[in-house]
């Protein structure tokens, strides 16, 4: 399995955690330039369990788009999330079957 990063290089939270660990081993991918694709969500989804872990309430458009008022189901999540990058929660490291969100 590959070791990655999906993060996003104007996220001042994200630039931060890539400059405090060793990236070497690591694949990165920036999600602006390089959306994430179906099967990627999917294999974190396979992980997690849950497009909503993987959602990122605090993006601009969740509030503008008066999603904090619906009741999103997980399919709404998984298409939110494949179609504004700024709906990835991030930054995300895969690495061994494991993921983690939000932290490196």
């Amino acid at each position: 399995m590959t070791k990655k990063i999906y993060h996003l290089k104007t996220c001042d939270k994200c630039r931060r955690m890539l400059k405090e660990i060793d990236t070497t081993d690591f694949e990165l991918q920036e999600i602006k330039t390089t959306p994430i694709t179906t099967e990627q969500l999917q294999e974190l989804y396979e992980i997690t369990q849950s497009y909503e872990a993987l959602f990122s309430k605090r993006a601009k458009k969740y509030t503008e788009l008066g999603l904090k008022d619906k009741k999103l189901t997980e399919n709404d999540f998984y298409q939110l999330i494949l179609t504004d990058y700024t709906f990835l929660k991030r930054p995300i490291k895969l690495c061994s079957h494991k993921v983690t969100i939000g932290k490196l």
